[in-house]
């Protein structure tokens, strides 16, 4: 990958930014990052995202065009940082025997539909012109060349799916824009809500705030060239 250089003006926006890993990227893009302004988007706050409900995102995108409209700054960061494994809805299936329309339906929309609303509704948003950056949290798991152990059917078809939305983003993207880059990004095992449960023994577990620190300095490095990947937290593209 060949490193380039960040904008150093323009805004940043992280969606997920109550979730543990989204409020590591957003405390350390408003601290350290070479943006001018840093905005978290969620299911709480000022301007309130939720994924059952496209209007929300919808209206959320109209804010962010406001702000850019009314500051002269571009949106040239849009991290998403959401993401679902079990819950009231479920858990991840261990068989086939345990596959639930609930549960998939809820996998689906935090893992696929929503980030897929905020393709249609923020991609409209970057710049026609130099570097932006959208990345996607996503999961090796959902990588389905490798996959050597099967199980979490929902979870790995879920991620994988989102995957191929990056994907052909990335493609819809560079039309409008040489110089922008959308990828997936693996951030590793991190020590969250999400994971804590499957967090085996000997498995690396890494704090929020490393995890944050390495998937930015990733998207630093990358170039236009890589848009599309499945990139993760060390930078090495994963197949999919």
């Amino acid at each position: 990958m060949t490193a380039g250089a960040p904008s150093t003006s323009g805004l940043a926006v992280v969606v997920g930014a109550g979730g543990a890993l989204g409020a590591a990227l957003l405390a350390q893009l408003q601290h350290e990052g070479p943006y001018d302004r840093v905005l978290g988007l969620g299911r709480a706050g000022e301007i309130r995202i939720d994924y059952a409900d496209e209007a929300s995102i919808a209206a959320a995108a109209q804010a962010v065009a406001n702000m850019c409209a009314e500051s002269g700054l571009a949106l040239r960061l849009l991290l998403v940082a959401t993401g679902f494994l079990h819950g009231a809805q479920g858990q991840p299936e261990r068989s086939w025997r345990h596959l639930d329309a609930g549960y998939l339906q809820q996998v689906f929309l935090v893992n696929t539909f929503g980030p897929a609303l905020l393709i249609k509704h923020f991609f409209p948003l970057l710049p026609r012109q130099g570097r932006c950056v959208a990345g996607f949290v996503s999961a090796r798991v959902g990588s389905i060349s490798d996959n050597a152990l099967g199980g979490w059917y929902g979870y790995r078809a879920s991620k994988a799916a989102l995957n191929q939305l990056v994907k052909t983003a990335a493609i819809e993207l560079t039309r409008n824009n040489s110089e922008s880059i959308c990828v997936a990004l693996h951030p590793g095992t991190v020590n969250t809500p999400l994971s804590q449960p499957f967090a085996k023994s000997g498995l690396t577990v890494r704090p929020p705030q490393e995890a944050a620190g390495d998937l930015l300095a990733v998207l630093a490095g990358l170039a236009p060239a890589d848009t599309g990947a499945l990139v993760d937290y060390r930078g090495q593209t994963l197949p999919f």
